[in-house]
């Protein structure tokens, strides 16, 4: 008991100090600037010049259609086989059989479906 009284009359100090009081700047320069991590360290001209030299998934310059070859335009059969890599499985019944699922047993099943009490029952 007293050594609660005695915490309770020690005022908290914060462990984070405040050098000055809070002050706004007058003038914020709100004109654009490069990134100071980029390449060139200056603006495009136009965003338009740079949708021409700009990549993501593939040039962004070019005009696709759905009907005309672009996204979607050929099946995805013409586009040739699809294998998995030395080592690498797209389904798990491909695997080694030691690797494969194991069948569920009668016991199993009513043990899941029971709840684990058949077991005991």
């Amino acid at each position: 008991m007293n050594a609660s009284k005695q915490l309770l009359s020690q005022q908290r100090q914060p462990l984070i100090r405040f050098l000055g009081k809070r002050t706004i700047p007058s003038k914020i320069d709100h004109t654009p600037q490069a990134h100071p991590a980029a390449p060139t360290h200056q603006l495009p001209e136009s965003f338009a010049a740079y949708r021409q030299k700009a990549q993501q998934h593939g040039p962004l310059n070019q005009q696709h259609h759905f009907s005309s070859g672009g996204i979607g335009g050929q099946s995805g059969a013409s586009l040739g086989p699809v294998e998995a890599g030395k080592g690498n499985y797209f389904d798990r019944s491909e695997l080694p059989k030691r690797f494969q699922r194991l069948a569920w047993t009668q016991a199993e099943i009513e043990a899941v479906e029971s709840g684990g009490a058949s077991l005991f029952a």
